[in-house]
């Protein structure tokens, strides 16, 4: 909006919040307070945009930095109430004409339709000031709006000064205003601090705009949510669900399905295709984006990861990755920053991931770890297997080629490069290069003690068992068990022990 300044009034103590983290950087729905203020605000277009901060302020300006470097930044080194604040704010400014808008660091569920309705209805009325207000069953806390017999605002009330009939009323100040800048220039001043608390209040500028002969606005929000501020844990929780309740609806009239709303949590960055399914206890965190007909959960959470058309995420938890479509992910898998499965890859039951690439079509289906590595397409890591990255000093890179077959438990330790169509056989320690169409092996003939039990067991149930089976028949020789196990040379020893899915 052209002509508009906004004054983000950032500066309070939060004391209820009983935390070292100021007010307006504690978060609900994947966005600090001051985050989803300055979401709404921006969507206006405002000329100038300049937050007042005080209490915490290393920490609140670090995080403006982050989130909206050009939102400029001034100092209230007294807390002395909002009007002392929004003072301040003007002064940093120096604008002298249209309309600066104030609005409290700590209203997350205000958006930015309900702001641009505001300032178009204080320009329609050809008000020095406006004040956007809700009429709520509970007023305790807030301002009251007294207002005169025409509809227009005669005084806010803070509810320490108020009288007992001004309590009654159920009409309360957001704390949200708009302005005629000479007017608020004006009138910045002028105001008093003799009241309950000893600050300036900003609401007081409506008394002194009614004694200028000026008029006052009162604009009734009717989502009066919006209006509403987060001062404690309970009152931020309370919001949270409701912000989640908006989200989640918002997403079913986009073609999402959701079976269970109650169970399930959408931060507001996140980005949804139409025919996405999610079941119940999935958290989509962050900028997390799932494409069509992908089917998240039951309990699963993704935070900052990209979910391919089509892909099937059970009961898993991932982070900073990338599922390629089609691809299967669970259930219990643990997919850590720097993961991507290509395209109809799988990633199977009791998996964790980091900084691995797994090619299409490519799949490490059970109880594995993969860190550090690169697998080829269409390769199967067999089950238990261990890529060895740590040295204890360094991290080390493994590359699995395309289309290769690994055993059951094989470790490999990095660095190390096993080349297109190359083996491994079951439980081998690779610790050296294969190259294509080779097989590694490191394990060695298996031996057999005949008798074992009987003798060093005796008196067990181990002993007994065994005794018994000999006693029912001809027990396995040696020999037998060698060429039932131990394939002849050329045959593939790497296929005994591999498990694919």
């Amino acid at each position: 909006m052209s002509g508009l300044t906004v004054i983000v009034l950032a500066a309070g103590h939060g004391k209820r919040m009983r935390s070292k983290l100021p007010k307006p950087l504690h978060t609900l729905g994947g966005r600090s307070m001051i985050g989803h203020v300055l979401a709404a605000v921006r969507s206006l277009e405002p000329d100038r945009v300049v937050t007042v901060v005080g209490v915490g302020r290393e920490q609140v300006e670090a995080h403006l930095r982050d989130i909206a470097p050009e939102v400029e930044v001034v100092v209230q080194d007294e807390q002395l109430g909002t009007g002392h604040a929004a003072r301040v704010g003007l002064d940093a400014v120096g604008a002298t004409d249209g309309e600066v808008l104030v609005v409290t660091a700590d209203t997350p569920l205000l958006t930015g339709e309900a702001l641009a309705w505001f300032v178009a209805e204080h320009r329609g009325q050809g008000a020095a000031a406006s004040v956007l207000s809700a009429s709520v069953p509970e007023p305790r806390g807030y301002g009251r709006i007294v207002r005169e017999p025409n509809g227009d605002v005669r005084a806010i009330v803070e509810e320490k000064d108020a009288t007992a009939e001004e309590r009654a009323l159920s009409e309360i100040s957001s704390g949200i205003l708009v302005f005629d800048t000479g007017f608020l220039a004006s009138a910045l001043p002028r105001l008093g601090n003799a009241n309950a608390s000893g600050e300036y209040y900003l609401p007081d500028t409506v008394t002194l705009a009614r004694a200028d002969g000026l008029r006052v606005a009162g604009c009734l929000l009717e989502d009066a949510l919006q209006t509403q501020g987060a001062n404690d844990r309970a009152q931020l929780a309370a919001l949270g669900r409701e912000l989640n309740r908006r989200t989640v609806e918002r997403w079913m009239r986009e073609g999402v399905t959701v079976i269970d709303p109650e169970t399930t949590w959408i931060h507001v960055d996140a980005e949804l295709a139409p025919d996405v399914t999610l079941l119940p206890g999935v958290q989509l965190l962050g900028a997390t984006r799932v494409e069509e007909d992908a089917v998240i959960g039951p309990d699963s959470t993704l935070t900052d990861c990209e979910v391919g058309p089509g892909a099937r995420v059970v009961r898993t938890h991932a982070e900073l990755a990338v599922i390629g479509a089609g691809a299967e992910v669970g259930p219990f898998a643990h997919l850590r920053p720097g993961t991507t499965l290509g395209d109809r890859g799988k990633i199977g039951e009791f998996v964790g991931t980091k900084n691995a690439r797994i090619g299409a079509g490519a799949k490490v289906p059970h109880l594995s770890y993969v860190g550090d590595a690169t697998i080829g397409e269409g390769t199967n890591i067999g089950a238990g297997t261990i890529f060895a990255n740590y040295d204890g000093v360094a991290k080390h890179h493994t590359t699995i080629g395309k289309h290769v077959k690994s055993g059951s438990n094989v470790t490999f330790v990095a660095p190390v490069t096993v080349g297109d169509g190359a083996g491994t056989g079951a439980g081998t320690l690779v610790r050296h290069d294969v190259p294509p169409g080779g097989m590694a092996i490191s394990q060695g003939p298996q031996q057999v003690v005949e008798g074992w039990a009987q003798a060093r067991r005796a008196g067990t149930a181990q002993a007994a068992a065994a005794e018994a089976a000999v006693e029912a028949g001809v027990p396995i020789t040696p020999d037998e068990h060698e060429a039932s196990h131990n394939p002849a040379p050329g045959v593939g020893a790497a296929g005994a022990g591999a498990r694919e899915s």
